[in-house]
């Protein structure tokens, strides 16, 4: 059965069976029996068509790897865990957006800590204008979700003050290009924030502020899941987000 998936991604980033071949240093009908034939290359090969096509390998070849190297593949994406995210230590922030050369990803309610870390902003503005994407997810301050959120961390309509609070120190950022930001009325699970292959997710715990909740640094790692499922997450809510009203 031809592997439509690879023939597909392949369309999608608009390289032909020659010029992936010569990217990964392979003969063209080898690459054309992977399509045709469904053939599977070597781990390391499969690993350069992945990232050459920016798509995961498990997606070109759902069977390739047994469900232990999966699990073996998302054990290591965990980098470190903190008990509270008041823990993390405050370079970390900085190292995490600075070293993003494609994309960078923000989703919370509000995330007011950040937003009023003046380096934070220097460094979202600086990525912003080398050309870096830049998406930011924020609660929507009148929504029902938001609401709920503010009651359960026993601080009412703070909640959504402070979101309004970050509108104001994010809207700058709207005078680049790859820049946006959206507002999602979404019961969150977790904060989370990307910067190309690394990511951090600050975990919502019922009752507790996000600051007292656990926290995770990741990396993405070939084959590994969890970073994955957070990504897909993010996307979900991107889609059903509004984007943020214009000033009055």
């Amino acid at each position: 059965m031809p592997n439509e998936r690879l023939r597909a991604a392949l369309f999608h980033k608009g390289l032909t069976v020659n010029s992936l071949a010569d990217r990964i240093g392979v003969d063209p009908k080898t690459v054309e029996r992977w399509i045709t034939k469904d053939r599977q290359p070597y781990r390391r090969t499969r690993v350069a068509v992945a990232k050459h096509l920016d798509v995961e390998e498990t997606y070109l070849w759902p069977e390739a790897l047994t469900t232990e190297q999966v699990f073996s593949a998302s054990g290591s994406e965990i980098v470190t865990i903190y008990p509270h995210r008041w823990g993390v230590p405050r370079d970390a922030w900085g190292r995490l957006f600075a070293e993003a050369q494609r994309e960078i990803g923000i989703l919370v309610y509000s995330g007011l800590f950040l937003a009023e870390d003046s380096g934070a902003q220097r460094i979202l503005a600086d990525k912003a204008r080398a050309g870096v994407r830049v998406r930011i997810l924020l609660g929507d301050p009148d929504s029902p979700q938001v609401a709920q959120r503010g009651k359960d961390e026993g601080i009412g309509e703070s909640m959504a003050a402070k979101i309004r609070n970050v509108i104001v120190y994010y809207r700058p950022l709207l005078s680049f290009e790859t820049v946006e930001i959206r507002l999602h009325s979404t019961v969150l699970y977790n904060s989370i924030y990307t910067a190309d292959d690394q990511m951090f997710v600050n975990t919502h715990v019922y009752g507790v502020s996000a600051s007292n909740a656990p926290f995770w640094h990741l990396r993405k790692i070939p084959g590994g899941e969890i970073v994955n499922t957070y990504l897909e997450s993010f996307e979900r809510v991107w889609q059903g987000a509004k984007p943020l009203p214009a000033e009055d």
